[in-house]
């Protein structure tokens, strides 16, 4: 366990949220809101008294974990939660066969935003795998589709990389980490004159 200090602090900042949401007549889910040993030394402490590594969390779409970079330094882990992409691939199943006559312009422009869309919330770093899979399965859908048009209507993998490669942008990070976001320059090397 965190030292008693960070301990007293978590509980307290918990009561106070509880007595300041009961105010405005709303309350915390019992079963979402729990204190965890999260953070930069919550692995080493766990792993000293025979604990498996620290619990991850859900919030704001993303799974929460404790991580090491290719340095070995802390980073917290943001990936998104595997249940919301999967609903999200369920849901762009049907939209094609919906548009399985539309011009293959119109669908690529579609699915451009359905990724875009995606992109720009999930692109934090380290989760470009992440959304390079999600990509790929958006890609083999879409396939799948332009495939069921007619009885030759085969599309080929060469074929269908070409529009993917036209209409589908790849994945990058567009939400980088603060102090890269926030480094500012103004002349030279010199942060601020």
């Amino acid at each position: 366990m965190p030292s008693a200090l960070h301990r007293h602090e978590a509980e307290r900042f918990l009561a106070d949220l509880r007595e300041r949401f009961r105010r405005f007549e709303l309350e915390l889910h019992p079963e979402k809101t729990r204190l965890i040993e999260f953070g930069r030394f919550a692995a080493e402490r766990r792993s000293a008294r025979g604990e498996r590594k620290p619990p991850t969390f859900h919030f704001l779409g993303f799974t929460h974990s404790c991580s090491r970079d290719g340095r070995g330094r802390f980073i917290v882990l943001r990936l998104p939660i595997r249940q919301r992409v999967q609903r999200k691939l369920r849901a762009l199943k049907d939209q094609p066969r919906r548009r399985l006559h539309d011009r293959v312009a119109d669908v690529g422009r579609w699915l451009q935003a359905v990724l875009m869309g995606h992109y720009r919330y999930y692109g934090v770093p380290r989760t470009v795998p992440a959304l390079a899979g999600f990509r790929r399965k958006v890609v083999w859908l879409w396939r799948r589709t332009l495939s069921r048009r007619s009885q030759n209507g085969h599309v080929t993998w060469e074929r269908l990389d070409r529009w993917a490669d036209q209409w589908l942008p790849r994945p990058r990070v567009y939400h980088p980490y603060p102090d890269q976001r926030l480094r500012v320059r103004i002349q030279g090397k010199s942060p601020v004159r």
